[in-house]
């Protein structure tokens, strides 16, 4: 039997609930496929973290990192990692 990787799906749905004035205002430009086509999806899991924004087909991240991300550069570069090695480009804005 495969093993089962536990993802934060949980976490993913609040986050998705409780979504910054920013992240609103992107997703507006970036769903039913208004980019180029592209499909994107919001706070998707990869790995044990949380991506604001995923394309799978384009294999793109887009993170929007507000003020609570100024104490936290050295975690946020591991996360970037993680999910680079996951075949993702990562952008951060």
């Amino acid at each position: 039997m495969p093993e089962f990787k536990n993802r934060p799906t949980r976490r993913a749905q609040h986050l998705r609930n409780n979504a910054t004035d920013a992240e609103q205002l992107l997703w507006r430009h970036l769903r039913r496929r208004q980019l180029e086509g592209f499909k994107f999806s919001r706070q998707m899991p990869v790995g044990p973290y949380v991506c604001d924004f995923l394309c799978r087909e384009a294999k793109l991240a887009i993170e929007l990192d507000g003020s609570q991300h100024h104490d936290r550069q050295a975690h946020d570069a591991g996360r970037t990692r993680y999910i680079e090695r996951q075949g993702y480009r990562v952008l951060r804005f």
